[in-house]
């Protein structure tokens, strides 16, 4: 049995990609016999930095989860205090999420403490190098992350490119693809789900999922369903995610396109025990994005069995083999109108379906585990 310290973000931080992830391994370290502990923030972004509405959740603590909310993102001596407690535990492995540079003095510096104790072995889970919103400082941010790291896991290959470019031999980076997001419940029939929207039962729905940034390319979508073929068909857009860019050039987007009624808006924050409902009313799930590493909600879908669209950018491509389980198309809303139109209008859904059953064998939380380990040794 392994003592095992996750630091990165837990309840009572929202649930999302992060904390989501980060609990579900905890678990998966667990259902392995090894003890677990999860570091999280006490303060993750300062309220003037964050574009959301809340960073914290409404939701119960999970009662199977040792977490310590510690971490203040922006508080030096709460860095040195934290690597410090850190350090006595000895853990025998200490797993950093790594997503922003932002994150890279207060996440470096607790594991350049820690190291110290000469025994625990610190591997990061990188789930972007190169951030998709580029500020000044950002290399010199990361380069100090990543010095302090005895190991990394990548979950696209485009992040493993990322790496190399600051000089990490090859032998200390492994690649382990994200598992599938298998802890939102069992799949509900459409209509039941789409009942438990209020969106009508009838007719073909795309959804778009998760936070609204301007690298997603939820404009791309957009303006998609105003081009031939997908104009002329009886398909509406479903969003749902909360605002994490400016709301109105979406809205005047879809007024100066004549699509309000196509898009259905449910734009705020959707709580792990809704996201079940969302995906299963969906006939496709689309991810138009700009750029991209890896994404949660490809993983999502697999898990509820539905068709994806996703741009061929990033690590997407590596996720969504083309024609087996969905598509992959060049960011441009004349191909994603193309593509989303031919695909209702040839109705192969059950074909995609059947790709994905086999596809998603490969996406388990087991291999990602045994990455792990296997970079600690290294």
């Amino acid at each position: 049995m392994a003592k095992i310290v996750i630091l990165g973000s837990a309840h009572p931080l929202r649930g999302g990609g992060l904390a989501t992830f980060n609990e579900r391994l905890a678990r998966a370290f667990a259902e392995e016999g090894h003890q677990v502990t999860i570091y999280t923030f006490s303060l993750q972004y300062p309220e003037m930095l964050f574009p959301g509405k809340s960073q914290y959740s409404d939701e119960p603590a999970p009662a199977d989860l040792d977490i310590r909310v510690k971490v203040n993102s922006v508080n030096p001596i709460n860095w040195i205090k934290t690597g410090r407690e850190i350090k006595k535990l000895k853990p025998d492995l200490l797993v950093i999420r790594y997503w922003l540079p932002f994150m890279a003095p207060c996440l470096g510096t607790i594991a350049r403490i820690v190291r110290k104790n000469k025994h625990t072995r610190i591997v990061a889970i990188a789930d972007n190098i190169a951030p998709h919103e580029k500020r000044p400082g950002d290399q010199a941010l990361t380069r100090y992350f990543v010095k302090n790291m005895h190991g990394f896991i990548t979950m696209s290959e485009s992040v493993r490119t990322d790496l190399e470019k600051f000089r990490v031999p090859a032998a200390n980076i492994s690649f382990c693809p994200h598992p599938l997001y298998d802890n939102f419940g069992k799949p509900l029939p459409k209509q039941e789900a789409r009942k438990a929207l209020g969106v009508s039962s009838e007719g073909p729905l795309v959804l778009f999922f998760g936070f609204i940034r301007d690298y997603k390319g939820l404009d791309l979508l957009i303006e998609s369903f105003a081009r031939p073929p997908l104009r002329d068909l009886p398909v509406k857009l479903l969003v749902a995610g909360e605002f994490y860019a400016s709301p109105e050039p979406y809205h005047r987007l879809v007024k100066d396109l004549d699509l309000e009624n196509r898009i259905i808006w449910h734009s705020h924050f959707i709580p792990n025990d809704d996201v079940k409902n969302y995906f299963c009313a969906a006939d496709l799930v689309a991810q138009p994005y700009k750029s991209a590493t890896q994404s949660g909600v490809t993983q999502i879908a697999y898990h509820f069995e539905i068709p994806m669209l996703v741009t061929n950018v990033g690590g997407l491509p590596e996720m969504v083999p083309h024609q087996k389980v969905g598509y992959v198309v060049e960011p441009r809303p004349k191909a994603i109108a193309e593509t989303i139109g031919s695909f209702f209008a040839r109705d192969i859904a059950n074909k995609f379906v059947k790709g994905i059953k086999e596809e998603k064998k490969r996406f388990s939380w087991k291999n990602l585990v045994n990455a792990i380990f296997e970079q600690s040794r290294n």
